[in-house]
């Protein structure tokens, strides 16, 4: 009897994810990992990235920590040198690492907050993808996953800036996967709703703003980290190899209500 293919093994393949630490960064490397990847856990901050490399390990699976800041030009840079030097390729990025440092009203946003916000989430993506897929490219190819949100198609109440650098996530994912589709780099985003997590705690955490926020989402529960991984192992493997510049909504049905 023949056997077919798993299509989504990623046995071989080199998968860096950023904001790994926790949340659903944590998930979907760990998902990765037990589907055959060598998952590079990155986040600012390498000891908690070690925590779960551990797990990762401790599972059977494979995986190593490089720290980088990603609203750090330089770390940017040296975090690829890392990659190319150690294993000569990179097959899947995840851009996940994002900041959200003001919850308030749009017009009192200031300087800094804006500036952070922008650094990480629009020029980090930027640069994290330009460097993936020239290093991609040189070895035929590969996958980028950018985490966006629905914010950037709706934006979030008190998350202004937040939700425009969202939206500039959705664009730069249509921009990159049309120019780099020659390349043999898919660029494809997530978008999550309402997940549980501590970088959305100001949401989940406040049974006030819980209960407007679920009043809008059809499945009437916030997500788990864990359900947002799926999706991303879809867009990284080969059963997504004609999807590019696709912006997947994984919200409990919040964008269609």
């Amino acid at each position: 009897m023949m056997t077919t293919p798993n299509p989504f093994d990623l046995s071989g393949k080199i998968a860096a994810v950023t904001g790994a630490s926790r949340g659903i960064g944590q998930a979907i490397a760990e998902l990765l990992a037990a589907q055959g990847a060598h998952v590079i856990v990155s986040s600012r901050k390498p000891e908690d990235c070690q925590k779960v490399v551990d797990a990762i390990q401790s599972a059977g699976g494979s995986a190593e920590a490089i720290g980088c800041h990603i609203g750090e030009m330089d770390q940017i840079g040296a975090f690829f040198q890392a990659i190319e030097e150690k294993h000569g390729r990179l097959n899947i990025l995840v851009n996940n690492a994002a900041t959200n440092p003001y919850f308030g009203p749009i017009v009192d946003t200031d300087l800094d907050a804006f500036q952070k916000t922008v650094d990480v989430n629009i020029r980090g993506y930027f640069f994290m993808s330009a460097n993936g897929a020239k290093l991609m490219a040189k070895n035929g190819g590969g996958a980028i996953v950018n985490v966006a949100s629905v914010n950037g198609v709706i934006p979030g109440p008190l998350q202004g800036i937040y939700s425009i650098t969202k939206a500039a996530v959705i664009s730069m994912t249509h921009a990159f996967a049309k120019e780099c589709a020659p390349m043999g780099v898919r660029v494809n985003a997530l978008l999550p709703g309402a997940t549980d997590t501590r970088f959305a705690a100001a949401l989940v955490k406040n049974p006030a703003i819980l209960k407007q926020a679920l009043a809008h989402i059809p499945a009437n529960r916030v997500a788990q980290p864990e359900e947002m991984a799926g999706a991303v192992l879809y867009l990284v493997s080969s059963a997504a190899s004609y999807t590019t510049g696709a912006c997947l909504p994984v919200d409990g049905g919040y964008l269609l209500v």
